[in-house]
C-alpha cells in the first residue's frame, strides 16, 4: 500500500509544473512600508525536455499589499529559454503542455508558460502569458530553440 501511495505521489509531482529560481532582482519603485516594487529574474529547466533552462523576468508588486501576498502583480513578462545541454525528451510532448505556472494575484490571475513543437523546423517554442478566470491578457512573449547537436568534450 506504501508503495502505491509513494508512486501515486511521484507521478502527480511529476506531472506538476516546476518552481523557478530566483536569480536576481532589481528595485523599480521605493516604497515606505512594504518591500519595493521589483524586477525578478527566475530560471526553471523544462520539465518534460532534459537540456533547456528559460529565464522569465517579470514585475512584481511591493507594498503593504505586496508584502502580504494580496496585491495583483502586473501580465507583462519577458522569456528566453536556451539550450544548455544535450536536448531529450521525456516521452511524448503535447502542443500547449503547460511547463510553469505561478500565482501573480491573491486568487484570479495566473502567469504560465507552454511549450510548442514545432516539427517542421526542429524548433522548441516557448511562450509566457498571462490569464485571469474572468478576462485574461494580449500580453505576451516568445521565444525559440532550434534543437541542434549538442558538442561533446574531446
Amino acid at each position: 500500500m506504501r508503495l502505491i501511495k509513494g508512486m501515486a505521489a511521484l507521478l502527480l509531482a511529476a506531472s506538476l509544473p516546476v518552481a523557478a529560481e530566483e536569480i536576481g532582482t532589481v528595485s523599480t519603485v521605493f516604497k515606505w512600508v512594504g518591500p519595493n516594487d521589483k524586477i525578478v529574474v527566475e530560471a526553471f529547466d523544462d520539465p518534460r525536455v532534459e537540456g533547456v533552462t528559460c529565464y522569465l523576468s517579470r514585475a512584481k508588486t511591493g507594498g503593504v499589499k505586496g508584502g502580504l501576498g494580496l496585491a495583483e502583480d502586473r501580465a507583462e513578462a519577458s522569456i528566453a529559454c536556451r539550450q544548455v545541454g544535450p536536448i531529450r525528451f521525456d516521452g511524448e510532448l503535447k502542443d500547449g503542455e503547460e511547463v510553469f505556472k505561478e500565482r501573480t494575484s491573491l486568487v484570479f490571475k495566473t502567469m504560465q508558460v507552454v511549450r510548442f513543437f514545432d516539427r517542421k523546423r526542429n524548433t522548441l517554442v516557448y511562450l509566457v502569458y498571462s490569464d485571469r478566470v474572468i478576462e485574461g491578457s494580449p500580453q505576451n512573449a516568445v521565444t525559440a530553440i532550434p534543437i541542434l547537436p549538442w558538442p561533446t568534450k574531446p
